[in-house]
């Protein structure tokens, strides 16, 4: 089984749960492949070749799809991504009164397309503390025993 693990990160807060996102499951010897979606090539396109997808992305304003995700967020709407298992993630700031609405406009998209959302998004409050950490590790956890049940 293979998974990928993409994401977009500002500040790091994102980044930083993708990591151990990623160290849990690779830890649990799935194989796991990671890109940060601005600085890495990736299109939507190539979730195709994975057998599920974590997503992170972190909010930008009230809400809104951060600018380095906008052309991604687009073009998903090209993609079939029939049955494909999908979890989402990322870092929010309550400060703005749509707490984490690109982590749910992304999962909006990706039930559009089809997908699988087959874990609840996990949405973490600026910098993850200890507490956090662990809430990705089992967020890991939740998402690799969901896909183990899909895809037998």
């Amino acid at each position: 089984m293979k998974i990928i693990l993409m994401y977009a990160s500002m500040s790091g807060n994102t980044e930083e749960m993708s990591e151990i996102i990623q160290g849990r499951l690779s830890s649990k010897e799935v194989d796991v492949s990671m890109f940060q979606i601005d600085m890495d090539d990736i299109q939507v396109d190539d979730m195709l070749k994975y057998d599920a997808v974590i997503f992170g992305t972190y909010t930008w304003g009230d809400g809104d799809v951060p600018y380095e995700l906008e052309d991604f967020y687009d073009d998903m709407e090209s993609v079939n991504l029939t049955g494909l298992p999908v979890g989402l993630f990322g870092s929010c700031d309550s400060m703005y009164p749509a707490y984490g609405g690109a982590i749910d406009k992304f999962q909006e998209r990706f039930k559009a397309c089809g997908a699988d959302v087959v874990v609840e998004s996990l949405k973490v409050e600026l910098t993850p503390d200890s507490e956090d950490a662990e809430r990705c590790s089992q967020f890991a956890e939740n998402f690799k025993s969901q896909i183990h049940v899909k895809i037998k």
